[in-house]
C-alpha cells in the first residue's frame, strides 16, 4: 500500500467548506472527505511549527518529546513515523520540510545542522526542499522564466500598491508557479517514478502559512467585507488586561511576521487591514486545495488511488485576526483546531467523526493500518476503529495541548514576565463544556464554553466555578501522569527474562 501523508501549514480546522465554513471554498478537500472519514474535532498538541510537527511525527505529547520552541533540539532517542516505516520496508520521502533541530549530542562540533531549525526529521529522505529562504523554489522559478528579485524574499512583495495596509494585490508569481505548485509537481513526478513500487510520501505544503500574499486569481477570490466577523474583546487593551500572557504577546507581535515588508505591531492594524489579511489567508487555503486536488487526481490517473492511504491534516491553526491576533500561539481554539481527513482503502466512506482526536493519533493510525506495531511510547491511539465505522472503547472525552513560550536565545519572555525558562509553559484541557489552562507560574484560565464559546470571559476566580476549576485541574494532572514517558514502563525483568505488556 502507498501512503500520501499531507500537511498544509497553518490551516485552521474551521476553514473547510466540508465542515460548514460560510465562505471558504475547498472543493478538493471536500471531495476527499466525501470519500473518506472527516474528523471534525481534531486538535494539534503544540505550536509553533517545530513542536507541532514533533508531536505529529513522533506520536508524543510535548511533555515527552520536549521540543519546546522552533530551535529546540529533538532528542534522537525518540522513535517516529519515518523510522517505523523503514521497518516496514518503505523509504520515507519528504517533500517540503519538517522544521527539525538536530540533537547536538549526535553532531560533531561545527556541523551545519547546529545552525538551523530547518533540518529533516530523522528517518526521512528529502526529495524536494522548502526552506524559509525559499532558495530551492526561487531557483525553480528562474528556470521557469519567472523574474526573481535580486533580494529573493522580495518575491513576497505585492506586484503593485501598498505593502501596509495590505490591499490584496496579487503576488509577483503566477499560481502555476507558486510554492504549492512547485511541491505538487515534485510529488507527481515521484508517483510516476515509483510505478508499482509501494511508496511513502510526506508532502508538507508551506501554505497557507505567511507571508500572507496570494497569486491571482486567489488574491481576489474572497472580498474582505464578506469574511466572517472577528471574535475578540472590545479592544486590544481590554484583551491585554485579561491576562499577563496576552499582555506579553501583544508587546512583540510584529506585522512583519505576517505581511512581508510591513513595520510595527499587529495591534496597530485596524479592522479593514485585518479583514484583508483574512481574505488573503482564505485565498491561500483555496490555492493549496487546488494543488492537493492535482495530486489526488494524478493518483487516480496513475491507477493507484485505491491502493493509497491518504491523510490530510495540518501542523497547527491560525488566529486569523480573532482575539486581535494572527499566527499560532497560546491557548485559543483557532491556533490548535486543525483539519484531519483519512481515506483508507477498504474503510468507510463519507463519515464524520465528532469525537475528540489529536495529532498524536496520526502516526499510530498509519502504522496500525499498515499492520505495523505501534511503539508503546507513543501517546496517541489508532483511529482505525473509526475508519471501520465503529468507536474505540474508552476513547478520550477531551483534547489536550501544551504551549511553551520560553525564549532561550533572547530571554525575552523570561525578562518581561519575570519567570524562569522552565516556568514559561502552559497545558490545556478542552472538552464539550470547559476549557482549563494551567500555567506553570501564571494565574490559570477557565472558560465556560457553553455560555462563552468565543473564550472571552475567564471565570477561574468566580466562586460559582470553583468546583469546575478544581475538577479540571485534577483531570489535567491525571492526563499528565498517565502519559509520562512509557518507553520502558511496560517491561519487567524477571528470573525468566523480560516480561512485556
Amino acid at each position: 500500500m502507498n501512503v500520501l501523508f499531507i500537511t498544509a501549514d497553518q490551516w485552521r480546522g474551521d476553514c473547510l467548506s466540508a465542515v460548514g465554513h460560510p465562505l471558504v471554498e475547498t472543493p478538493h478537500a471536500d471531495a476527499l472527505a466525501a470519500d473518506a472519514v472527516l474528523f471534525a474535532r481534531h486538535y494539534c498538541q503544540a505550536a509553533p511549527c517545530s513542536p507541532a510537527r514533533a508531536s505529529l511525527l513522533t506520536g508524543l505529547y510535548q511533555m515527552n518529546h520536549r521540543v519546546c520552541r522552533n530551535g529546540t533540539p529533538l532528542d534522537d532517542r525518540h522513535d517516529n513515523i519515518a523510522r517505523a516505516m523503514r521497518g516496514l520496508g518503505y523509504t520515507p520521502m519528504l517533500f517540503g520540510y519538517t522544521d527539525t533541530s538536530a540533537d547536538p549530542r549526535s553532531c560533531p562540533p561545527g556541523d551545519p545542522r547546529l545552525t538551523t531549525f530547518e533540518g529533516v526529521f530523522p528517518g526521512f529522505e528529502r526529495r524536494v526542499a522548502m526552506e524559509e529562504s525559499s532558495e530551492t523554489w526561487l531557483s525553480w522559478l528562474k528556470h521557469k522564466g519567472v523574474p526573481v528579485p535580486e533580494t529573493g524574499l522580495d518575491v513576497y512583495l505585492p506586484d503593485s500598491g501598498s505593502i501596509d495596509p495590505p490591499t490584496g494585490a496579487p503576488a509577483r508569481y503566477p499560481a502555476e508557479h507558486s510554492e504549492a505548485a512547485f511541491l505538487a509537481d515534485g510529488v507527481i513526478d515521484y508517483i510516476d517514478e515509483c510505478g508499482a513500487r509501494p511508496w511513502f510520501a510526506h508532502v508538507s505544503f508551506i501554505r497557507p502559512h505567511p507571508p500572507f500574499i496570494a497569486p491571482a486569481p486567489y488574491n481576489a477570490m474572497y472580498a474582505p467585507d464578506a469574511v466572517p466577523d472577528f471574535v475578540h474583546a472590545a479592544t486590544v487593551n481590554v484583551a491585554r488586561q485579561s491576562h499577563a500572557f496576552l499582555d506579553y504577546v501583544f508587546s512583540f507581535h510584529k506585522k512583519s511576521d505576517f505581511v512581508y515588508g510591513a513595520e510595527g505591531l499587529v495591534a496597530d492594524w485596524d479592522e479593514a487591514a485585518r479583514r484583508q489579511i483574512r481574505a488573503t489567508y482564505y485565498g491561500l487555503i483555496s490555492e493549496v486545495d487546488a494543488q492537493i486536488g492535482r495530486v489526488i487526481q494524478h493518483l487516480k490517473q496513475a491507477g493507484v488511488y485505491d491502493d493509497t492511504l491518504i491523510v490530510l491534516t495540518s501542523d497547527h491553526g491560525e488566529m486569523g485576526g480573532d482575539h486581535h491576533l494572527f499566527g499560532k500561539l497560546g491557548y485559543f481554539d483557532q491556533s490548535f483546531h486543525i483539519p484531519l481527513i483519512v481515506r483508507a482503502p477498504g474503510a468507510v466512506r463519507g463519515q464524520r467523526v465528532e469525537a475528540f482526536t489529536e495529532a498524536v493519533d496520526v502516526a499510530p493510525t498509519i502504522l496500525d493500518w499498515l499492520g505495523g506495531a505501534v511503539p508503546r511510547a507513543m501517546d496517541g491511539a489508532s483511529l482505525t476503529p473509526f475508519l471501520a465505522g465503529g468507536t474505540p472503547d474508552h476513547w478520550r472525552d477531551a483534547a489536550h495541548w501544551e504551549y511553551d513560550f520560553r525564549e532561550i536565545a533572547s530571554g525575552r519572555a523570561q525578562a518581561m514576565l519575570g519567570l524562569e525558562a522552565d516556568e514559561c509553559a502552559m497545558a490545556v484541557i478542552r472538552d464539550e463544556r470547559f476549557k482549563y489552562l494551567h500555567f506553570t507560574a501564571l494565574p490559570p484560565i477557565l472558560f465556560d464554553l457553553e455560555s462563552d464559546p468565543g473564550e472571552l470571559s475567564n471565570v477561574a476566580d468566580d466562586p460559582a466555578y470553583a468546583t469546575a476549576r478544581i475538577a479540571y485541574a485534577e483531570k489535567l494532572l491525571a492526563w499528565r501522569a498517565r502519559h509520562l514517558d512509557r518507553t520502558l514502563t511496560g517491561i519487567e525483568l524477571t528470573e525468566s527474562g523480560p516480561v512485556s505488556l
